[in-house]
């Protein structure tokens, strides 16, 4: 039976989704920071945030004028170790990049940096801009608003997005903790792809357009929407929906970007007005960068030595995963469905 996966070489995709960008009107330099995102996502077995949405998040926007493709991008307000980045609605990995390029030089000079960007669009997997963090020696902390997509507790309509956390810090010999999570159930992406497979989502992943639970991705996608982290009210979803919240009043309200459901989808004729906030702290502000790590190295390996349960499976850091599917992409090639494949290389 042939696979409805192919193996890729990471820089034949990569090469492959930034000259399709930039066939589209993207500089060459921000093609390529953009393909390095999405490439990354399926390199880290995020298929749902990878190259698999090319078109429906950036390509159709691009071609239509509803993105800028060579935007300004520029601190409106810098003071101390904050600023405040105007994204001239760029496309959201590239105007991510540059906002967390600018937040690791305010780290390297103070020691910690604060960057709050309006005007954005999604940018992708939020992992990708804390590890640039770590790659330097410090801890990253991401956070993004997106589209209405959840429905807060008690609620039946959607208000809140998935509004990703992610906290990267760096270690010794063990890789980076890397937490990259929605503040939904699941990412919207996840619906998504059961609905192209046509297969029904597990109970507890979102609910119809009363606000009833179901199994439905396409009810979920088309009349109801997610529940945020931890299901409905009486299994905690309420902290879940605080969490979304809470994001999107720094994301959102602080940067003076969109907010709730005046955040608009990929694809509308009006810009998103995606809200994102980035920190980034010295390890050596903190104290000794190397017993840091050592102390993150014994943080790690103790939960590594947490006997499994029942189920017999080891436990998991996060961002362990994530790793094990990067190292094989590396060495066997980024896995890319066959239609996916396909599709690119059309456009291209």
């Amino acid at each position: 039976m042939q696979s409805e996966y192919l193996r890729v070489p990471k820089a034949e995709l990569a090469d492959l989704v930034a000259g399709i960008l930039a066939g589209s009107g993207l500089p060459p330099e921000d093609a390529g920071v953009a393909a390095d995102v999405l490439v990354r996502a399926d390199m880290r077995g995020i298929e749902s945030h990878g190259v698999s949405r090319l078109r429906a998040y950036y390509l159709d926007a691009l071609r239509a004028g509803h993105i800028n493709p060579r935007p300004v991008i520029r601190p409106t307000r810098r003071s101390g170790a904050v600023a405040v980045v105007d994204g001239d609605n760029g496309l959201g990995p590239v105007v991510a990049w540059r906002s967390m390029r600018l937040c690791l030089e305010l780290a390297g000079e103070s020691g910690l940096g604060l960057v709050l960007t309006r005007r954005s669009n999604h940018f992708g997997i939020a992992a990708y801009y804390a590890l640039m963090a770590t790659a330097e020696n410090m801890a990253g902390f991401t956070l993004t608003n997106s589209q209405p997509l959840t429905i807060p507790t008690h609620g039946r309509r959607r208000l809140v997005g998935t509004n990703p956390i992610c906290v990267a810090v760096p270690a010794r010999r063990c890789r980076p903790f890397v937490l990259d999570m929605a503040t939904s159930v699941v990412p919207i992406g996840r619906i998504q792809l059961h609905s192209r497979l046509g297969r029904d989502v597990p109970p507890g992943w979102g609910a119809d357009g009363e606000g009833r639970p179901t199994t439905d991705p396409g009810c979920i996608l088309q009349e109801g929407g997610l529940f945020p982290l931890g299901g409905p009210a009486a299994t905690a979803g309420y902290k879940g929906y605080g969490l979304a919240a809470a994001v999107d009043v720094l994301a959102g309200v602080l940067s003076g970007a969109a907010f709730l459901d005046g955040v608009l989808p990929p694809g509308h004729a009006d810009p998103s007005d995606v809200g994102h906030a980035f920190a980034a702290v010295r390890l050596d502000l903190l104290g000794d960068p190397d017993d840091l790590k050592d102390r993150m190295d014994r943080f790690i390996l103790r939960l590594k030595a947490c006997p499994p349960g029942a189920g017999g499976e080891a436990v998991l850091v996060p961002g362990e995963k994530e790793y094990w599917e990067e190292e094989i992409a590396r060495a066997e090639g980024v896995r890319v469905r066959r239609e996916v494949l396909a599709g690119l290389r059309a456009e291209g």
